[in-house]
């Protein structure tokens, strides 16, 4: 169950019993991240913690509502290299930042304004790496995703390599890219939701041209890519540098990016093959006919994917700066 982070009257015993689910969910589900970190770790420490994400990041999104891809994207990078500890953050000529599959993240400035407001209210308290996580999961909410509690009390990361990067392209097989999140301690149901966080997401034209183009050096498109997708991406690229990977409804998020990939609008091979490999079809298939389900499902993955390699207790550190460490 989710509670509405931005709702400020909420009845005291639906409160309760939503706060008791996620806490029984993460622990049956990662037990190990479930004895560290917890839902309003801050409560004590820093009680307006959560409030001054919130609005600042309901500030952004009311400038411009790319804002959630941006922060999802933010998120699994960060998480997906040394874990959950804002190493992405770091600046540096060698840091992770500088990597080449790094180069399109963004909105650190807005990571930068809240960590500042933060600094000014409770001193060496939050860490950049709850920042991250908290931000993601309200400009999630605001984009129609679902509300929900998230655990804290992560610390921040004091390595940042960019040679640590070794993110997958979009045209990684089906089965490398589940193994990619099964080695993070996730399963398929997980690695499907969180890949259809592509429902806001844009792609650089780049990346896909040869789908409608010359795929594989045939001289035609891919055959797997409904022709109208392919005349609507030759306009959309002609003009712009990316295209939105939900043809359908590419500020929201719903479930509207699995009924396209059934439909072969799929537009990065990776999004297109989920559809089709026996492996991820089934998952396809139900994410595409339930959003209530599959958003759901997201919950859980997203709050797995949260608690991958965290640093807590006395490892790492808060830092005074995210850009840099302490």
């Amino acid at each position: 169950m989710s509670y509405n982070p931005f709702h400020k009257k909420k009845n005291f015993l639906s409160t309760k019993m939503m706060k008791l689910s996620s806490l029984l969910v993460l622990f049956f589900v990662f037990p190990i991240a479930f004895a560290q970190l917890r839902v309003g770790f801050y409560s004590q420490s820093c009680p307006q913690a959560e409030t001054i994400v919130r609005n600042l990041v309901r500030q952004r999104f009311g400038v411009d509502q790319t804002v959630t891809a941006a922060l999802l994207r933010m998120h699994f990078h960060d998480c997906f290299v040394r874990g959950c500890d804002a190493s992405l953050l770091i600046d540096g000529t060698n840091s992770e930042k500088t990597a080449g599959p790094n180069g399109s993240v963004r909105e650190f400035a807005l990571i930068d304004q809240i960590k500042a407001q933060l600094e000014a209210a409770c001193p060496s308290t939050v860490s950049c790496a709850d920042i991250i996580t908290l931000a993601t999961r309200d400009s999630v909410f605001l984009a129609g995703g679902p509300s929900y509690s998230i655990p804290t009390g992560r610390r921040d990361g004091l390595v940042s390599n960019n040679v640590d990067v070794a993110l997958p392209g979009p045209t990684i097989s089906v089965s490398g890219a589940v193994s990619l999140f099964t080695n993070k301690g996730m399963n398929v149901f997980d690695a499907v939701a969180l890949i259809g966080a592509h429902t806001v997401g844009k792609g650089n034209c780049g990346l896909f041209s040869d789908r409608f183009t010359n795929f594989q050096g045939t001289g035609r498109p891919d055959p797997a890519m409904d022709p109208a997708l392919v005349s609507s991406l030759r306009n959309t690229c002609a003009n712009s540098a990316t295209a939105s990977l939900d043809q359908s409804t590419p500020l929201r998020f719903d479930n509207q990016f699995f009924k396209q990939l059934r439909k072969k609008r799929g537009v990065f091979q990776l999004d297109q093959r989920l559809a089709t490999d026996r492996q991820t079809r089934g998952v396809v298939a139900r994410y595409a006919s339930n959003n209530a389900y599959f958003k759901r499902q997201f919950v859980r993955a997203i709050i797995k994917m949260g608690a991958v390699d965290v640093l807590t207790g006395r490892a790492g550190e808060i830092r005074r700066n995210c850009r840099r460490f302490n």
